[in-house]
């Protein structure tokens, strides 16, 4: 992606598409900034087909950046909660279009409270659910590592 205003837009998600997924999760800087293990192809697929796809009660969506699949978002229930996250290609890291892509995806996902988690290091990522609306609640560990806990409030009556 060369331009960085390129049309941004979300879909539902195609198969094909999962294979760009898998290539952004194994992009060494990603596992850095994310400190997220990839899967293997194998266990990615089955993950994707059954426990994201296959659960009805998960919204995801594929982000096209000029005409590219740029990466994905997704909201999926954990317990009460209601979680967000999504993960973007690097060549479309500091371009706008996870700030686009995000925007569109809340139109979508109503729930809220909605709360998301990136690892605390990932400035970038907090940053940009800051922009938002997100705001800090707390911090979760996903095993050694700690991670911000960010909620979207819900919107006061009125």
């Amino acid at each position: 992606m060369s331009d960085d205003t390129a049309e941004v837009r979300i879909r539902d998600v195609l198969d094909a598409d999962l294979e760009a997924f898998l290539a952004y999760e194994h992009e060494p800087e990603a596992v850095r900034r994310s400190r997220f293990t990839p899967r293997p192809r194998d266990a990615f697929m089955k993950h994707w087909r059954t426990s994201v796809l296959g659960d009805e009660t998960c919204l995801v969506q594929t982000v096209v950046a000029g005409g590219e699949v740029a990466g994905h978002v997704v909201a999926w229930w954990d317990g009460e909660r209601r979680f967000l996250g999504y993960w973007l290609g690097r060549p479309y890291w500091g371009r706008g279009v996870g700030t686009q892509a995000l925007a569109l995806f809340l139109a979508l996902e109503r729930t809220r409270p909605l709360y998301a988690d990136p690892f605390h290091a990932n400035t970038a990522s907090v940053r940009l659910l800051e922009r938002h609306g997100f705001q800090h609640a707390g911090t979760l560990r996903h095993g050694d590592d700690e991670h911000v806990l960010l909620v979207l409030p819900a919107q006061p009556a009125g």
